[in-house]
């Protein structure tokens, strides 16, 4: 397969996937390893194509179905279960985490964490890794982007988070 026609394999395959696709995935798939893959996507990217590599995989992005909200956030490593347990639980959607770096400025990490599966699957990788999340470079203060399907959802996922002590607000920052 031609590189022109991987990329547009990659790109249809991501197009027709409801879940992220791995890099080992797609390399399989195409004949290649992995490498070509990230560089495929990275040229693909680069054309205008909107990759987003997830925890999980390539997706293709979206706009998310309801609404889309930010909600400030602290803990601590051993917390950040419960509160990415406490958003989709509520039927939010977790699409990134941001945080705020002193050098590179804005971080952003996609997540894209749906359900209490996902958020198993993306602690599992995390602590395979040993991966520290992003939130430690802040000493847990974080921004997570949600995609909630109405403002009722929204509000019962903040008000999840206050109650475990999470959500920051001006009197506890």
């Amino acid at each position: 397969m031609r590189s022109e026609e991987r990329r547009a394999f990659i790109l249809d395959t991501l197009r027709r996937s409801k879940e992220p696709v791995s890099a080992a995935a797609l390399a399989a798939l195409c004949g290649v390893s992995r490498q070509i893959i990230v560089g495929d996507v990275a040229l693909l990217r680069s054309a205008g194509e909107d990759v987003a590599a997830t925890p999980r995989g390539y997706v293709m992005q979206s706009v998310p179905a309801g609404i889309v909200r930010r909600v400030a956030c602290r803990h601590t490593d051993a917390e950040m279960e419960s509160e990415l347990n406490a958003i989709v639980d509520q039927g939010c959607e977790v699409l990134d985490v941001v945080v705020e770096h002193p050098v590179y400025g804005q971080l952003t990490g996609a997540l894209r964490l749906k359900s209490r599966y996902d958020v198993g699957q993306f602690l599992r990788r995390c602590a395979e890794a040993d991966a520290k999340p992003l939130s430690e470079l802040t000493e847990g203060i974080h921004l997570h982007t949600l995609a909630c399907p109405d403002a009722a959802a929204f509000e019962r996922a903040r008000r999840a988070l206050e109650a475990l002590g999470f959500l920051l607000l001006e009197e506890n920052s």
